[in-house]
């Protein structure tokens, strides 16, 4: 297997594989992209081409990334010429068992027998791909989020057969492109879109008991709790709160929504343990010092006031054009 990666092949040329593509070929990674039909690769390359210059003169790119881009992504003819001499495969293919069974099962064949293989899946797991793998201990799922050139989290997901030294090549392949991988275990939706899910289910909810609309749901996620998410996690968020404030209000949670609100039991542990998170130094993200404990106070002010200005700054998206206009409208007031 791979204990270093040097070239590597994405199959898929559309927005996602397109843009995994373009992340890691800007920062000097050589890559050879391929599609089913040649003419798609061709207008890929050439969107991104124009794409990563427009970037670059609106400053979201470094200096330079038109030129490495140029200089380090190629396309091939065919998936199997593209695979035929990388040390990595991305496959980034359209979201269906079938199809990426029948693409992997072609990745396989063309590739050396120590390439590695990976998929972009967003939500199939490890066990039923690997099945059109030929070696399934080189396949594992490398999960880029969408736009691939501006978040950075990637989950890496290794199934019951992948080889564990396979993870840290690929870890070091993303952090070139200034990724960050994460390990999850092989379940269904991962971590990330099980997550994202259960707040959407959660949010479609509130919208049909008539709590709030669907434009106010969106306006209090992004400014409030998933305002924070941006520099911290649930567990580390908790830990700022109090557990033990988290615990009463489960408590709450439970009485008016049954079950589904219980209070989770690693958290009513930590609470009887007297981790009760920054007030006693304790908690889900470990063990910490009055002196730790007041920094990262200090960190969480400063991110959070750039944060606000950054928004204040760009101003409404646009996306709800009620609020928008609202917004707007507030602002031009001399009151």
């Amino acid at each position: 297997m791979r204990t270093a990666i040097e070239k590597v092949a994405v199959i898929g040329a559309g927005y996602m594989g397109g843009g995994i593509a373009q992340s890691l070929a800007i920062n000097g990674v050589d890559v050879v992209m391929a599609d089913r039909d040649p003419a798609i690769t061709a207008r890929a390359f050439d969107r991104l081409t124009a794409e990563t210059a427009t970037l670059q003169e609106q400053g979201l790119v470094p200096p330079g990334s038109t030129d490495r881009l140029a200089a380090h992504l190629s396309v091939a003819g065919s998936i199997a010429e593209a695979v035929a001499d990388v040390d990595f495969v991305e496959e980034a293919v359209f979201e269906d068992v079938a199809v990426k069974h029948a693409v992997l099962a072609e990745i396989s064949a063309a590739a050396r027998p120590d390439t590695v293989i990976g998929s972009n899946t967003s939500t199939i797991p490890v066990h039923v791909l690997c099945t059109a793998v030929e070696r399934p201990e080189r396949f594992l799922i490398v999960h880029w989020s969408n736009p691939a050139p501006f978040i950075p989290g990637v989950e890496i997901v290794a199934g019951a057969d992948t080889d564990a030294a396979l993870v840290a090549p690929v870890k070091e392949l993303l952090a070139r492109a200034h990724h960050f991988g994460a390990e999850v275990a092989d379940t269904p939706g991962f971590v990330l879109n099980r997550l994202q899910y259960a707040l959407l289910k959660e949010a479609t909810a509130i919208v049909e008991e008539g709590i709030a609309t669907p434009e106010d749901v969106d306006t209090i996620v992004s400014t409030t709790f998933g305002f924070r998410l941006a520099f911290f996690g649930p567990f580390a968020i908790a830990d700022m709160a109090g557990l033990d404030v988290y615990r009463n209000c489960f408590t709450t949670f439970e009485d008016a929504y049954g079950e589904r609100f219980a209070t989770p039991s690693v958290l009513t542990e930590q609470v009887e343990a007297g981790r009760h998170g920054f007030k006693t130094g304790a908690g889900f993200t470990g063990e910490h010092t009055a002196e730790e404990i007041a920094r990262i106070v200090d960190y969480r002010s400063l991110a959070y006031s750039k944060l606000a200005q950054l928004l204040h700054e760009l101003g409404p998206s646009g996306i709800w054009a009620s609020g928008a206009k609202a917004r707007a409208g507030a602002g031009d007031s001399e009151e």
